[in-house]
């Protein structure tokens, strides 16, 4: 039998979680984490890290496993993911992973864009940019430059735009043109499917979510985290909008309101990303979880 990956995918806080540990359960085996911001032991309560109760249930790799600290990027993630997979097949026919970070999903089942070498001239004028003028002056440049991959980026993340930005700057070609068509071999085949809702539900539910981490503690564990923010992972939704008040730019009251509309935002994005891969089944989050295992096992078997 060929080894199979089941990849779940979708919005934040539409279930996915929940819905992997019934799969897992279901083929009694391991679930990979691709949520890029659930890596960092630091960060429980902002990314909706699973309850302890919902990491028993199942064995979970790739959660809270780096420190802010560290250099990680989705090119680590790949090459432990391929190799954890490698060691975990040997054990089980089916693998689940989950997550809502597009780029890295992709990693896993297809493999990583190779790009021209750029010069760091480029980099530091664009951080230069980003310094005097903001994040506003780096999105509006790349909606000129490449509106194919504006559309599906993380425009919040200044890292990803500069990015992007510096290879269409070097090369004079859109970013999103550089990006593969063609998949990696993988000696195993996945299994894709996606979790969604109706928009004003997911908003809904991410409001819901965002009142909730606040309730649980995320002021606090933002107020611990303050004094490393230069780090790349807590450019992150949620934090970010919290050092902003503690900085005396937001009041509280607009602070939390901006963490659930950038929340939206990221949602809508991921919804763009993982809709153009147009071979995806999506299931509402509500649908029988015995109608999405006879798809699965029917996909499995075919």
């Amino acid at each position: 039998m060929t080894k199979k990956l089941i990849n779940i995918v979708g919005p934040t806080a539409i279930g996915k979680t929940a819905l992997s540990i019934q799969v897992a359960n279901l083929y009694k085996t391991e679930i990979l984490s691709a949520d890029s911001r659930q890596f960092y032991k630091e960060m429980a309560i902002g990314t909706a890290v699973p309850e302890p109760e919902e990491l028993a249930a199942a064995n979970h790799h790739f959660i809270q496993h780096k420190s802010i600290t560290e250099d990680y990027n989705v090119g680590d993630f790949e090459k432990e993911a391929l190799a954890k997979l490698d060691e975990l097949f040997e054990e089980h026919d089916v693998m689940v992973m989950v997550g809502g970070s597009g780029l890295y999903t992709k990693a896993v089942v297809e493999g990583l864009d190779h790009f021209p070498e750029i010069d760091g001239n480029i980099r530091l004028e664009l951080n230069e940019e980003l310094s005097q003028h903001g994040l506003q002056s780096l999105q509006q440049k790349l909606r000129q430059m490449d509106p194919e991959y504006y559309a599906v980026a993380d425009v919040q993340n200044p890292h990803r735009l500069i990015r992007a930005l510096e290879i269409c700057i070097a090369t004079g070609k859109a970013f999103s043109s550089f990006l593969k068509k063609k998949k990696n071999a993988r000696n195993f085949e996945t299994v894709s499917i996606g979790l969604t809702a109706e928009r004003e539900e997911i908003y809904d539910r991410i409001n819901r979510r965002v009142d909730l981490m606040i309730e649980n503690g995320l002021l606090e564990e933002a107020r611990q985290l303050y004094s490393f923010r230069k780090y790349n992972a807590l450019n992150t939704v949620g934090y970010k909008e919290l050092f902003a008040y503690f900085d005396e730019q937001w009041d509280m009251e607009t602070a939390i309101a901006e963490i659930k509309k950038n929340t939206r935002r990221f949602a809508k994005r991921q919804l763009t990303w993982f809709r153009k891969d147009e071979i995806i089944p999506w299931f509402d989050r509500t649908t029988n979880f015995e109608l999405i295992a006879a798809h699965l096992q029917e996909k499995i078997n075919s």
